[in-house]
């Protein structure tokens, strides 16, 4: 589900792709090495709060099932909006699609990347529902379920600790 959200945070990119904003967040390196961090902290917070979790996970309903799912918004809005790699994407690829003496630079950028969006949406629906397909089996066993919340928490502590270490 959080993969669905991802594609949301995408559209953040592309605004500061289009407005130039992520060609400045590159040129200063201050700026960069911040999202840079708080990306690498955000991927640590949510690693470490799935490996001190008990047991496993079980869906909530009625109220606290909306509050979850405002939650998982978020984490995946905010996981790839505080992700330096999706800045950098936008802007190696989308301006050599893009003649320097077009008069329409900002509507067939947009074009551009709402078509990467839509594509990658689509990608997302068909990851999401084959991933929920097969976690909804394996969660049946509350032992397979706190091992899968356990081994996401490792996957992003290990993520958030590549990119805190990595140079871009």
């Amino acid at each position: 589900m959080r993969r669905l959200w991802n594609n949301l945070g995408a559209y953040v990119h592309l605004l500061a792709a289009v407005t130039g904003l992520s060609a400045l967040v590159l040129e200063s390196a201050t700026a960069f090495i911040a999202v840079k961090w708080i990306g690498a902290a955000y991927l640590l917070y949510l690693g470490l709060g799935a490996l001190r979790s008990k047991g496993g996970f079980a869906f909530p309903v009625g109220d606290a099932r909306i509050k979850a799912l405002r939650l998982i918004f978020w984490q995946g809005f905010l996981s790839d909006v505080l992700n330096p790699k999706v800045a950098l994407f936008y802007i190696a690829l989308l301006p050599h699609f893009v003649s320097a003496h077009d008069s329409s630079q900002v509507k067939h950028l947009i074009a551009l990347g709402l078509t990467g969006n839509m594509v990658g949406i689509g990608t997302s629906i068909t990851y999401v529902f084959l991933a929920a397909r097969i976690t909804d089996a394996l969660r049946r066993n509350e032992t397979i379920s706190a091992w899968l919340t356990r081994a996401m928490g490792a996957l992003f502590v290990g993520l958030g600790l590549k990119l805190a270490t990595e140079k871009l």
